[in-house]
């Protein structure tokens, strides 16, 4: 098996405990937050393949039904082993190398996520992330890693969080992979720029509304946060990765049954 292919691979659903069906919530007066991930992707130099992983549920067929319309491949899998759908889907795209993005990122920056793809291909890395520790907004998530990496998380997973959020695995196996950590000159990981809440759909749509150019970089946001300090305000409120704690609970309850 040859795979030559540099890909990205963004996981969306409609199910969100926080703020169901978030990815399809308008950020403009026509566009739902799926469209922004996707263009701003499609910036991203280094891409040869934007793939959309969601799930066999009859409540994804908009995001299914969307991407159609936006011109870009999507791929149905497990709802819960979100591992499965990742492996399956690179595997089928047959993606050597996959940028991981999650859709509630709908201002990820292209030019960041190409800095992070030109580190990852002088190195031998198997994976490079910039989110732990954290020194950009949440909401700037970036993951690179091989097919093979993926391929050993896949065949070795066990733990229900590694199973539910794709990357886990390597970051809790530093010793099996070569993992890499990209940090921001300046921490910037006060700030928060995903979508989780309805506080934070407020901020999107009023960066949105307030900068005109595409794509929006990190630069754009942080020129309009030093004029409007008090946008800062509006989801300060909410932490990071609310989604992975509730995870280990689960992970607890998984070792407790397994001895």
């Amino acid at each position: 098996r040859i795979f030559v292919m540099f890909g990205c691979i963004i996981q969306a659903r409609m199910g969100s405990n926080r703020l169901p069906g978030k990815v399809m919530k308008f950020l403009d007066e026509k566009n739902p937050s799926l469209y922004y991930t996707i263009s701003q992707i499609k910036n991203v130099k280094n891409i040869k393949r934007i793939v959309i992983a969601t799930t066999k549920l009859d409540e994804d067929d908009v995001i299914y039904d969307f991407t159609k319309k936006m011109n870009v491949d999507c791929f149905r899998g497990s709802a819960d082993d979100v591992l499965d759908r990742y492996y399956q889907c690179a595997k089928q795209n047959k993606l050597d190398k996959i940028i991981r993005i999650t859709a509630d990122c709908p201002l990820i920056d292209p030019q960041l996520v190409d800095n992070i793809v030109e580190d990852f291909n002088k190195n031998e890395f198997d994976y490079v992330q910039n989110l732990e520790p954290r020194t950009f907004p949440d909401g700037m998530d970036v993951e690179i890693f091989t097919f093979n990496s993926l391929e050993k998380a896949w065949q070795d997973a066990v733990l229900p969080s590694e199973r539910e959020h794709v990357t886990s695995y390597f970051r809790n196996n530093e010793n099996k992979f070569r993992i890499k950590n990209i940090v921001s000159k300046k921490d910037l990981s006060h700030f928060r720029l995903t979508l989780d809440y309805n506080e934070d759909l407020k901020l999107l749509r009023t960066i949105i509304k307030k900068i005109s150019k595409r794509p929006i970089l990190i630069s754009d946001i942080l020129s309009l946060f030093l004029e409007e300090p008090s946008l800062i305000e509006i989801n300060k409120n909410h932490v990071a990765n609310e989604g992975y704690k509730l995870s280990l609970q689960k992970d607890k309850e998984f070792l407790k049954k397994s001895y």
